[in-house]
């Protein structure tokens, strides 16, 4: 599948407040083509590739912020669920334990909903970079410049590049989600079913905000899918290709986290 065609189905299952904010390859694609049809001519002052560093410079400006936008929130969040989960694990019995049963459906679900982002924000970062990897192999290409290598070794700098932190948090996350998700939560919950029953609109209730997780979930697998496509190591990988995740670890924070987070695809999603 061509790249083009690869983003266009990326942005289709990602969030949908997150669509416009990828890379804008199909603009980026179409100044390219212009840019390479006056080349015979010659473009003796350099206004053509000035125009499209200008425009590159300004979606990485675009991918950057809206990158460091998320991670601080998921820094917030993911602060705020932690508190949250050690003052349960403090909790009392009798009545209280009702009402940590009913707390801890909903911080299950928070956390989820928090992995499943945190993993489709890695995804934003390797689909981007490659993107603009491939559409500066296409100017070079079509123009006959060497705009690629130099460009590149500055996008290697950029905040959405820098994925060190995003990775700590998916694992400090996951590591989250096994105390919660331990074995002495789930006898909670069942204890708390025993105490409602007799109560069919409780388990309705409880199945409500499946709706929401199972939409995380469809994009969390799609990202996955995608990130392990664009670390393949086909035939076209190269210099400025992401590192295979079969041998990411040396050259990427996030490698270990996509081995850990791939297992998902082929788990069902877990009742909130």
């Amino acid at each position: 599948m061509k790249f083009g065609k690869r983003l266009k189905k990326q942005v289709e299952e990602s969030l949908p407040e997150w669509r416009d904010k990828f890379l804008e390859y199909k603009r980026l694609k179409k100044l390219v083509r212009l840019i390479s049809s006056f080349s015979g001519a010659g473009d003796g002052d350099g206004r053509g590739e000035a125009a499209f560093v200008r425009l590159l410079d300004g979606e990485i400006d675009r991918i950057n912020a809206f990158f460091l936008e998320q991670e601080e929130e998921f820094v917030i969040r993911q602060r705020e669920l932690q508190e949250t989960v050690e003052k349960m694990a403090g909790g009392g019995g009798g009545r209280r334990q009702a009402v940590d049963a009913a707390e801890m459906r909903r911080v299950r679900k928070e956390i989820v909903d928090l992995h499943g982002e945190m993993v489709l924000l890695l995804n934003y970062s390797a689909v981007n970079y490659t993107g603009l990897g491939k559409i500066l192999k296409k100017y070079d290409k079509r123009t006959g410049r060497l705009l690629r290598l130099p460009f590149i070794d500055k996008v290697l700098r950029q905040p959405f590049f820098t994925t060190e932190l995003i990775s700590r948090l998916v694992r400090d996350c996951e590591a989250t989600m096994e105390a919660v998700f331990s074995i002495s939560s789930l006898e909670a919950m069942a204890g708390d079913r025993r105490f409602r029953k007799g109560c069919p609109d409780a388990d309705v209730a409880e199945m409500a905000p499946m709706a929401d997780h199972q939409g995380i979930f469809r994009n969390t697998v799609a990202a996955l899918a995608t990130m392990k496509e664009l670390r393949s190591g086909s035939s076209t990988y190269g210099l400025f290709s992401l590192p295979p995740m079969s041998a990411a670890a040396p050259f990427s924070p996030e490698s270990d986290v996509l081995q850990t987070c791939s297992r998902v695809q082929i788990v069902d999603p877990v009742t909130i």
